[in-house]
């Protein structure tokens, strides 16, 4: 199985640490967010493709020390135009079946990204990982049918919590790139938009994450270096 990562951000709200190196380089508790996020990817992804453009150089000499997972490359994202296209950008380097998209600078627990990659065995297609929140304005959120499959992600709705926030780690078939990227409204090509076009068939599936710690500002950085992260331990 294939794992791609996105992490051609910018990391903006992690200035000024992020001018001299990219986010997912950021180190936690003495590691780089990108090694625990490949250490935690299940047994069966054999394969890394990485999408990068900002301070891209760093990104590739990691890649090429790390002992986890030999087998990788990367796609350069020259215009940062969304998260859609920056798979759709992938399509060439995938070796096909199922795959896991993963954003490249949020920690995810280990038991649930093998849960998600094990989604295909108990007869779906692919999914999210989901994470329980108390402010769904500041998320996009996964909304179930009644039988428990996907029905749709919507972002940041004016409803109450709780209620389960999409964490950015997805397993997608292989048909995922028969369809191919629109604008938003927020004139972005957005993979939220992918994820309903495959819901459509009720063959994803949310994924309740039991561990989950999003990396998205300079406080849940810092809250991070102390944090108990034997959830995230080593899947190899």
């Amino acid at each position: 199985m294939d794992a791609v990562l996105l992490a051609a951000g910018l990391g903006t709200r992690l200035r000024p640490h992020t001018l001299t190196v990219p986010k997912p380089l950021l180190k936690v508790q003495g590691r780089p967010v990108l090694d625990w996020t490949i250490s935690a990817l299940p047994k069966q992804v054999t394969r890394l493709v990485v999408v990068v453009n900002y301070l891209a150089e760093q990104v590739e000499e990691y890649l090429a020390a790390q002992k986890h997972i030999p087998n990788w490359a990367t796609v350069r994202q020259t215009t940062p135009r969304g998260t859609w296209d920056a798979l759709w950008s992938c399509r060439g380097e995938l070796s096909g079946g199922s795959f896991l998209v993963l954003n490249g600078d949020d920690l995810f627990g280990t038991a649930d990204l093998a849960e998600l990659a094990s989604l295909p065995e108990r007869g779906f297609e692919g999914g999210v990982l989901t994470h329980s929140v108390a402010n769904p304005k500041q998320y996009g959120i996964a909304f179930p049918r009644a039988d428990g499959t996907l029905d749709k992600l919507v972002e940041k709705p004016d409803l109450p919590g709780p209620m389960l926030a999409n964490t950015g780690a997805y397993l997608f078939p292989g048909r995922a790139f028969n369809h191919t990227p629109f604008l938003s409204p927020r004139n972005e090509y957005e993979i939220t938009d992918l994820v309903n076009l495959l819901a459509q068939d009720g063959k994803m599936m949310p994924v309740a994450a039991q561990s989950w710690r999003p990396i998205g500002d300079i406080p849940a950085w810092e809250a991070s270096q102390t944090a108990d992260l034997s959830p995230f331990a080593p899947a190899r």
